[in-house]
């Protein structure tokens, strides 16, 4: 438990980071925004208390928004994918459940669930922090459009990671 815990401080210090100096540089104009930060929203595990979640994706959305001058638009976004995740976890269960002591990760239940769950809940933060963001439908589809791509984007940074970086 306390590897577990340590090493989820360590992560959520190290994306932190990673967004602020790294993929916060990384976009095509105004239409691709990675948002790898929420990593650590998707790899909490299946046992996690829901008010744990909750605080701990407060923290990590208010961390980046003191960083890059907004105010508690990446906390929002955080809290409402926080918010969604249960729900999510529930309707995309393998057929037996969840095994005790798996994390949600490719490598303990495949790449297709691992693409559902994560498309699902980075299209809810992204939608969520674009809307937010522009605070009006006006560009209804411009932004439609930015949270899809910036989606397909921060889903594809996520994955890759899956093989690269958080292997068992």
């Amino acid at each position: 438990m306390i590897k577990i815990v340590g090493r989820n401080i360590i992560r959520f210090i190290v994306l932190i980071l990673l967004q602020v100096f790294l993929f916060n540089n990384i976009h095509a104009g105004n239409v691709f925004h990675p948002y790898f930060y929420i990593i650590f929203i998707l790899l909490m595990p299946f046992e996690t208390p829901g008010v744990l979640l909750l605080s701990l994706s407060f923290l990590l959305g208010l961390s980046i928004d003191l960083f890059v001058g907004t105010v508690g638009m990446h906390a929002a976004a955080c809290v409402l994918m926080a918010f969604t995740r249960p729900s999510v976890l529930k309707v995309i269960a393998p057929r037996d459940g969840y095994e005790a002591g798996t994390f949600p990760r490719v490598n303990y239940y495949g790449i297709g669930w691992f693409l559902k769950y994560t498309l699902i809940l980075v299209f809810t933060h992204h939608l969520a922090l674009f809307y937010i963001e522009v605070f009006e439908f006006e560009h209804f589809f411009l932004t439609l459009s930015r949270a899809i791509l910036s989606t397909l984007l921060t889903t594809a940074i996520i994955v890759i990671s899956q093989f690269l970086v958080f292997r068992n």
